[in-house]
């Protein structure tokens, strides 16, 4: 089939390689995000997609406006069977789905009706779930609402970041994809509708989102720092000072109020509404991330020193 790839950043990229690498299919363009500022200098630069797409010598389309009637032309020229959708980011209207024959097909990182949105591997990761996956659907005008092709699993690790998770996800995920693919090809594939209950939603984690809430118990600060990492990143303000801190750990030492920053010769602890963390690394602001102990050392914390 003939198909246009929509997709911004790195997860997409096992999705559009495996397709490139298809010998059943053929990547007539990629549609991402307008490139981006980025570095310290702020220059535009292409998204992951279109960097590996422009390797390749496959045309990229960057419209600033996809649903507008230009661009609504500009795909329907290309002809397209089918275009295929890994976290291109941007919501698309009636006349941009009707343009491909067998629709949009989009591969998203949950077991869908559970955590539709932005971020669902942060929400599965924060919520505590063990077990969540991705899914192969139809795009419809509603937000991940459309019938489900097909799925795969994956177990969530105690120690799993969203870098972590997404990470397998992308791969596991890039193979379901192609077979999804290939099964509308050989017409052997029928979307079977999302039932109606155990709908959760993701929306995206803003920056505000992943500020460390202290008075929460022990084991949801764990997680929900695990959500953020690496982004937006979790924080905390240790006087006026933000701090950017990693995964920790649960301490089985004596309870610490909440916010409350004890350093010891095993490292860094900080309290909860349960048991108290301990942290690993953190980044204070213009500096790399570095060990939580020599930071407390040169930091020069005092007792009553405190996270909010």
């Amino acid at each position: 089939m003939r198909i246009v790839f929509a997709g911004t950043p790195e997860p997409a990229l096992p999705s559009l390689q495996r397709l490139i690498e298809s010998p059943r299919h053929e990547v007539v363009a990629v549609l991402t995000r307008p490139d981006a500022a980025s570095g310290r200098r702020g220059k535009p630069s292409p998204s992951p997609v279109a960097q590996l797409a422009i390797e390749r010598g496959i045309p990229v389309l960057r419209p600033h406006r996809p649903n507008s009637d230009e661009f609504v032309a500009e795909l329907a020229a290309l002809a397209p069977d089918v275009c295929a959708v890994v976290a291109y980011g941007a919501l698309l209207r009636d006349a941009l789905l009707a343009v491909p024959a067998h629709g949009w097909i989009n591969l998203h990182f949950s077991l869908l009706p559970a955590w539709r949105g932005a971020a669902p591997v942060q929400a599965a990761i924060a919520a505590g779930d063990e077990v969540t996956g991705a899914t192969t659907f139809q795009i419809e005008p509603a937000l991940d609402s459309g019938p489900v092709y097909g799925v795969v699993t994956e177990t969530i690790q105690p120690t799993d970041t969203a870098a972590d998770l997404l990470g397998r996800l992308s791969v596991s995920g890039a193979a379901l994809l192609e077979r999804t693919l290939d099964g509308i090809a050989d017409q052997t594939l029928t979307p079977v509708p999302q039932p109606t209950d155990g709908i959760t939603m993701a929306p995206k984690v803003t920056v505000d989102d992943a500020r460390v809430r202290w008075d929460l118990p022990g084991h949801v600060v764990e997680r929900r720092i695990r959500a953020v990492t690496p982004n937006p990143g979790a924080w905390t303000l240790v006087g006026d000072t933000r701090i950017k801190i990693g995964p920790v750990t649960l301490d089985a030492s004596d309870p610490l109020p909440p916010g409350a920053i004890r350093v010891d010769r095993s490292g860094v602890r900080i309290g909860t509404a349960s048991a108290p963390v301990r942290l690993g690394t953190v980044q204070p602001p213009g500096k790399k991330q570095m060990d939580a102990a020599a930071w407390a050392r040169g930091a020069r914390l005092d007792e009553n020193a405190t996270a909010t």
